[in-house]
């Protein structure tokens, strides 16, 4: 069974998407023992309760020394007996004790085709944003390792999106989100396969 600990900030899509496929049986062989929400309004805290897992919030508004904040963050997925690290949403930069305890075990979705529109403050309606600014025909979904750059881990899996004429950044976030919610939940059942 592997024991995923999932990541996250705000509202918890790609969280949702994989609750929905443990639950239809799409992903076999894993559970989600852990949410850590960076703040206590992450709408992925609600899906959590309402899902039964088990909910911790680690803040660094709380915990304001850098060390501290990756001791609280290490000691939460050992408790959970963390496999496999999700970065579903997390709007924070993990820092280097978290990433080299749980090397090539911290998988993360970006929402473009990396090395394209990636690295920091590219997060978000930004990376569409800039995606439509820079008039890109196609764009896409990434699944990668986290290592200590930002965006810059081995690629798992991508898979490309159009862009459409007369889309707006809203629009194409809401396609790129879907593809992210299918190669997340994919990538998780050939780790969980291996």
């Amino acid at each position: 069974m592997l024991n995923i600990s999932v990541m996250a900030s705000e509202g918890g899509t790609n969280f949702q998407a994989i609750i929905d496929a443990i639950e239809s049986g799409e992903i076999r062989n894993a559970e989600i023992r852990l949410l850590i929400a960076s703040n206590d309004k992450a709408g992925a805290l609600a899906r959590a309760k309402k899902a039964g897992i088990e909910t911790k919030v680690i803040s660094a508004a709380d915990i304001h020394d850098k060390d501290k904040l990756a001791e609280a963050i290490i000691a939460a997925l050992d408790e959970a007996d963390t496999d496999l690290v999700v970065l579903a949403g997390y709007m924070s930069i993990l820092d280097a004790p978290i990433i080299r305890e749980y090397d090539k075990k911290i998988i993360n979705i970006h929402p473009s085709l990396i090395p394209k529109f990636c690295g920091r403050g590219m997060y978000g309606i930004k990376v569409h944003e800039a995606v439509l600014a820079a008039g890109e025909t196609v764009t896409g979904a990434t699944v990668h390792y986290v290592d200590e750059g930002v965006d810059t881990g081995e690629i798992i899996l991508q898979e490309e999106v159009g862009v459409q004429p007369g889309d707006v950044p809203e629009t194409l976030q809401k396609r790129v989100l879907l593809t992210e919610h299918r190669i997340l939940t994919e990538v998780i059942q050939m780790l969980a396969d291996r």
